[in-house]
């Protein structure tokens, strides 16, 4: 078993937002042979540590947090074999891999969050706020509550055919 290691507390981490980081292609969108091509750059500015925001399979509805699949690059940063090829290449040159993930921020897209809506009973079900609706004085159905998300609107999504609302505090996506 590896020995644990504190190499956390004096890195030096370079950040990229793979969108718009570097285009290897033309197309206009950053892309994963487009950072393997910045890595010396990147080492030798003194980084010890890289932190990719989203590069997972998304709608990008929310700037790639609004993951579709954990198990999957979005094809518009290429590959998961140039991904292997991105980390090999980082730990070549003695470069750590972070990924941002939250995983509270799944797309509708996601199966966890279509298998959640589809059926009550799906363990999935624990994994988002579903809640009923309320009836108001005239007996229209209404949000459970009044909150609004970080984005604009109302934080609550009606499930089609149903009574119920998830939560989304960003995107309805």
């Amino acid at each position: 078993m590896a020995a644990k290691t504190n190499w956390y507390k004096d890195a030096v981490v370079y950040q990229i937002y793979p969108l718009s980081y570097m285009d290897s292609n033309n197309d206009g969108v950053g892309d994963i042979p487009g950072i393997i091509s910045k890595l010396d750059y990147i080492k030798d500015l003194g980084a010890t540590a890289i932190w990719f925001s989203p590069l997972y399979d998304s709608p990008w509805k929310d700037y790639g947090y609004d993951i579709a699949d954990y198990k999957s690059i979005h094809p518009a940063f290429g590959t998961m074999a140039d991904f292997d090829t991105l980390v090999a290449e980082c730990h070549r040159r003695g470069l750590k891999v972070m990924m941002d993930a939250v995983f509270n921020h799944t797309s509708n897209q996601h199966a966890w969050f279509k298998e959640a809506i589809a059926d009550r009973d799906s363990p999935y079900r624990d994994y988002y706020i579903i809640r009923e609706g309320k009836l108001d004085k005239n007996g229209n159905l209404m949000p459970p509550t009044n909150w609004t998300s970080s984005f604009t609107g109302p934080a609550w999504e009606l499930i089609p055919g149903t009574n119920e609302y998830y939560l989304h505090l960003f995107a309805p996506e």
